[in-house]
């Protein structure tokens, strides 16, 4: 069995959204709209990851990066919204924290601030996986070659 560092990275893709989806569900991240949003994205990210790994045609690479691309944005929101709602905590239970101290209550805070950023890296290795891929190689020498 010989797996290309290509293959390798989509399977982490796939292995990835599938713990995160898990992790989710174990930590019961469904209270609102906004704790929805990491969960629909992951089911969109697997059904592509799958549809790539059984063709990777270049519309499904396509439709994989700007999910990748999605994984990207979200993740950094998550992060962003965590921070806040630890930041709203902190501030609630001590009103006069600020700067640095503020800043260090909120990254250890009750939500992990930094975990979404995980989703982050999924999109990322996702992009990885999809660069210089020969599905969309060969259609921009398509395209090249009826310029010319």
């Amino acid at each position: 069995m010989n797996l290309s560092i290509r293959q390798l990275l989509l399977a982490l893709v796939f292995i990835g959204i599938v713990g995160l989806q898990i992790e989710l569900a174990l930590l019961r991240h469904a209270e609102s709209f906004s704790q929805w949003i990491p969960h629909v994205t992951l089911m969109i990210g697997l059904l592509v990851t799958v549809l790539v790994y059984f063709r990777a045609t270049r519309a499904t690479l396509r439709a994989f990066q700007a999910v990748m691309l999605l994984f990207l944005v979200i993740g950094l929101l998550g992060v962003i919204l965590h921070y806040r709602g630890n930041v709203e905590f902190a501030t609630e239970r001590d009103p006069s924290l600020g700067g640095l101290k503020l800043l260090w209550k909120s990254l250890r805070g009750a939500t992990p601030a930094l975990a979404p950023g995980a989703l982050s890296q999924l999109g990322l290795l996702g992009l990885l996986y999809s660069y210089r891929h020969p599905a969309l190689a060969d259609g921009a020498a398509l395209r090249q070659e009826s310029v010319d």
